[in-house]
C-alpha cells in the first residue's frame, strides 16, 4: 500500500519508518526543508534508539522517501496519516488543533482520488468530526473517509511498541472501505497476533486520553504513597511491589520519583480535563493528578535543599539526568526544569550531565554548566542528585564520586542505589519514599 505521513516529528517519523519496514511504500511530508534534508543525510531530529538505522535502511531500499511537496506526497495514497503536533494551547490548556486542521485542508485540496485520512496525532473527542467537515467542504466530489488511529508509543521504546503493540485502535464511522484499508495497513501485525480494535471514531479518540490519564494517575498515586511512607517510616518500593503483584493492579508505572513529564502525559491530562469541563462532566481525579504532579516536581527542589542542611546558597549541586526519561533527548515538562529553577532560586550553582539531552536542555537552563560525564559533574560538588534513571547511572563508582566531591550528599530521586551501598561509599543518602534499608 502507499502511505503518506504528514509530519516528521516523533510520531510521524517513527510510524513512517516502521510502516516502510513492514513493506509499505511510505512518503513522509514536512514543511521544514532543513529537517527533511537532515533526515535524508542520516541526521534524525530526535533521539530514539534504532531510528537512524531503520530510516536509513528503508530509505536505501526505496520504501521510505521524504518531501516538502504535500501535493506530490499525497498523490495516489491509500491512507494519509496526519501526525502533526497538538501542544497545549496557551492560556486554557486545550490541545492546539490548528496544525491538524491546516493539514486536513491542505490534504483535501491536493487529493486526486478517494482515500482514507487518518488522524494519528493525539486529539480531543470530536476532532475527527471537524476534520471530516473541513475535508468534505473542500472536496465534496471525492469519497474521503476520516479515521482515528491513536498512537501508544513510549519514547525510548517506540520502534518495539509499534512493531509489537499491546493493541491497535482504529476508530471509524463504520464505512467498510475505511475498515478494509486500515485492516490492510496493519495486516503485517497479524503474525504477532496483535489485537486490532475497531471502534467508533469518538471512542478511539477518548481511548488515547483515558489511557494516558490512567497511567499518569498510577504514577501520581505511588508518589503520594512515597510521601506517606517517609512520614510513617514505611518503604515505598516494598509497598509498590506488594500492590503491584496483584494482577488487578500490575507493577508498571508504580515507581516513585520526581513526577511525570514528557510530550504526552502533561498535555494529554490537561486536554482531558478541559474536555470534561466543556461537556460539563468534570474529571476530578485527573484534575487532582495534574495539580499534584506540578507540586511534586517543585517539591523535589526543596528535598535537595533539605538534604544540604536547609541551605543551598553558594553550594554546587551536580544533576545526573535532565531528560524526562531515559533513551530520549526530550526535555518537555521534564522534572529537571522545575528542580533547576528551585535550586537556582535557592542560590545554588548547578552542573549537569545527561547522555543525550544536554544539547536540547542547554537553551532551557542557561545558568547550568554541562559536564562531559557523571564524574566531571560530581567533581567539587556539595551534593549529587540522580534525576533520570539512565542505564549509565545504574553502576557508578560511588567511592570515586564521593572522593571527588566537597560534600557527601547523594539525593537519589529514582531509588537506584541501596542505602548500604551508598553509605559504604561515604554518602549521606536521601531517597524517595523511605530509607531503603530493604533495598
Amino acid at each position: 500500500m502507499k502511505i503518506t505521513m504528514i509530519g516528521t516529528g516523533y510520531v510521524g517519523l517513527v510510524s513512517g519508518a516502521c510502516f516502510a519496514d513492514f513493506g509499505h511504500d511510505v512518503v513522509c511530508v514536512d514543511k521544514d526543508a532543513g529537517k527533511i534534508a537532515a533526515i535524508e543525510s542520516g541526521r534524525m531530529p530526535i533521539f530514539e534508539p534504532g531510528l537512524d538505522h531503520l530510516v536509513g535502511s528503508n530509505a536505501a531500499a526505496g520504501r521510505l522517501t521524504f518531501t516538502t511537496d504535500l501535493a506530490a506526497g499525497v498523490k495516489g495514497a491509500d491512507a494519509i496519516f496526519i501526525a502533526v503536533g497538538t501542544p497545549s494551547r496557551r492560556g486554557d490548556g486545550h490541545a492546539d488543533l490548528s496544525y491538524v486542521y491546516a493539514a486536513a485542508k491542505e490534504i483535501a485540496e491536493a487529493l486526486d482520488g478517494p482515500t482514507v485520512i487518518v488522524t494519528k496525532s493525539t486529539v480531543p473527542v470530536g476532532t475527527g468530526d471537524e476534520v471530516e467537515r473541513i475535508v468534505r467542504e473542500a472536496r465534496p466530489d471525492l469519497d474521503i473517509q476520516v479515521v482515528s488511529n491513536p498512537e501508544f508509543l513510549r519514547e525510548g521504546a517506540a520502534i518495539g511498541d509499534f512493531k509489537r503493540p499491546d493493541r491497535v485502535v482504529v476508530g471509524t464511522t463504520g464505512n467498510e472501505r475505511a475498515i478494509d484499508v486500515m485492516a490492510q495497513v496493519y495486516r503485517p501485525l497479524n503474525l504477532n497476533q496483535a489485537p486490532v480494535m475497531f471502534t467508533g471514531r469518538r471512542t478511539a479518540e477518548l481511548i488515547k486520553y483515558a489511557a494516558n490519564a490512567f497511567l499518569a494517575t498510577k504514577i501520581t498515586f505511588i508518589n503520594e504513597m512515597a510521601d506517606l511512607c517517609e512520614a510513617v517510616g514505611a518503604e515505598v518500593q516494598d509497598v509498590s511491589r506488594g500492590i503491584g503483584l496483584d494482577n488487578r493492579i500490575g507493577s508498571k508505572f508504580l515507581h516513585a520519583g520526581p513526577g511525570y513529564g514528557g510530550s504526552c502525559f502533561p498535555k494529554d491530562t490537561l486536554a482531558l480535563v478541559k474536555t470534561g469541563q466543556d461537556y460539563d462532566t468534570p474529571i476530578r481525579i485527573v484534575e487532582t493528578v495534574v495539580q499534584v504532579n506540578d507540586l511534586r516536581k517543585r517539591a523535589m527542589g526543596r528535598k535537595i535543599v533539605k538534604a544540604l542542611g536547609g541551605e543551598a546558597r553558594g553550594k554546587t549541586v551536580a544533576l545526573l539526568g535532565l531528560t524526562f526519561k531515559p533513551n530520549t533527548d526530550d526535555m518537555r515538562d521534564a522534572p529537571s526544569l522545575a528542580i533547576v529553577q528551585a535550586l537556582e532560586d535557592a542560590g545554588a550553582r548547578i552542573v549537569a550531565y545527561d547522555p543525550e539531552g544536554m544539547a536540547v536542555a542547554a537553551p532551557l537552563m542557561p545558568g547550568v554548566s554541562m559536564a562531559k560525564d557523571a564524574y566531571e559533574a560530581a567533581a567539587g560538588a556539595d551534593a549529587l542528585v540522580l534525576v533520570t534513571e539512565w542505564d549509565a547511572f545504574r553502576a557508578l563508582d560511588l567511592k570515586r564520586l564521593a572522593a571527588s566531591m566537597n560534600g557527601a550528599v547523594l539525593v537519589d530521586l529514582r531509588n537506584i542505589y541501596p542505602r548500604r551501598e551508598a553509605e559504604a561509599a561515604g554518602f549521606a543518602l536521601t531517597r524517595v519514599g523511605g530509607k531503603g534499608i530493604s533495598a
